[in-house]
């Protein structure tokens, strides 16, 4: 299969915004019967090898333990109980209204109570009109829908691979519902004091310093897909630094800047893989020294921590000295 295969914006702008509402119905969910998890970690979705979960949900007024998987593959959404009922219907034909009411009769099937405590879309233009009321919306092409969740499952490997090389608190690689990107998010040690007028949101995200990357496929701001990277609070000089390779850039935002590097720069590369992965590594540079972080102090190459592995790595390692386990 291609690695990062094309996904222009205009070719499935339609489906994107049908799919993106129906992801915050089900994320709602989630967020109403998850464990809270600091920085928001228990929010987002996890990737499966159809489409993403919401993972084990068991905090809604009757505990009744359950998940809701989106299956990109077979184009359904699934519902699942701890005992073993389930129930499902299809993705496609559904307004955001019609999907909103198949969800809530799946889960009173079940015998889950759940209730969403905003049932309106989050940061999107139609914001203020409830899901249930939402019957312009139904676009669904299954193919664009299946290329999405593609790319969604290549990106998360090579997020994967970038996050392996720090040894630091990182989140895991997870895909926001409400903004609709995938990312994975670094954090420093010191404590940022968000102003008590900042939302809710805000003020636990970025709590701390953060160096975030991640993926997203375009919107109003960016009409392409592009991988990005943020460093939170932006320290100064930071548009200033090089970004590699050659078609990355910084982004102006008003009062901050975003690394991007277009989606289809890193497909024409040589190796796209290879050519993300400094895009985000350069990124990461660039905000984590100029913020003071102990960069080879946090390096993981590998993602190996231990210290006789690393040592017999390298090259000049004593004779006879055990070589890497890969037998395990």
């Amino acid at each position: 299969m291609e690695l990062f295969p094309a996904i222009p914006l205009d070719a499935w702008a339609d489906t994107k915004a049908t799919v993106h509402r129906f992801a915050q119905i089900v994320g709602k969910v989630r967020l109403a019967g998850a464990i809270r998890r600091n920085h928001w970690w228990d929010v987002p979705f996890h990737l499966t090898g159809a489409g993403y979960t919401t993972r084990p949900i068991g905090l809604c007024d009757d505990r009744q333990i359950f998940t809701i998987d989106f299956d990109f593959v077979a184009h359904r959404l699934t519902v699942r109980a701890l005992d073993g009922r389930r129930t499902s219907f299809p993705l496609a034909g559904q307004s955001v209204a019609s999907f909103h009411d198949r969800l809530v009769e799946a889960l009173d099937l079940l015998g889950v109570q759940v209730v969403i405590e905003h049932p309106h879309p989050f940061d999107l233009p139609d914001a203020g009109r409830p899901f249930a009321e939402d019957t312009e919306h139904r676009a669904y092409d299954p193919y664009w829908a299946n290329r999405y969740w593609v790319v969604l499952s290549q990106v998360n490997l090579l997020l994967e691979e970038f996050s392996s090389t720090f040894s630091g608190k990182i989140s895991p690689v997870h895909h926001f519902w409400h903004t609709f990107d995938i990312a994975v998010t670094r954090f420093g040690d010191r404590r940022v004091d968000q102003p008590a007028s900042a939302d809710p949101v805000t003020r636990e995200a970025y709590s701390r310093e953060v160096i975030s990357a991640g993926f997203w496929f375009g919107d109003d701001h960016m009409a392409e897909p592009a991988f990005y990277s943020y460093t939170s609070p932006e320290p100064p000089g930071l548009p200033d630094r090089p970004l590699r390779p050659e078609g990355a850039r910084w982004m102006n935002r008003g009062d901050s800047h975003l690394a991007v590097y277009p989606y289809e720069t890193a497909r024409a590369a040589h190796d796209p893989r290879a050519a993300a992965l400094e895009f985000l590594q350069s990124a990461y540079l660039a905000g984590a020294r100029l913020a003071g972080w102990d960069v080879d102090d946090l390096a993981c190459p590998g993602g190996v921590t231990d210290p006789v592995l690393l040592a017999a790595r390298r090259p000049g390692r004593p004779p006879g000295e055990d070589q890497d386990p890969g037998a395990w």
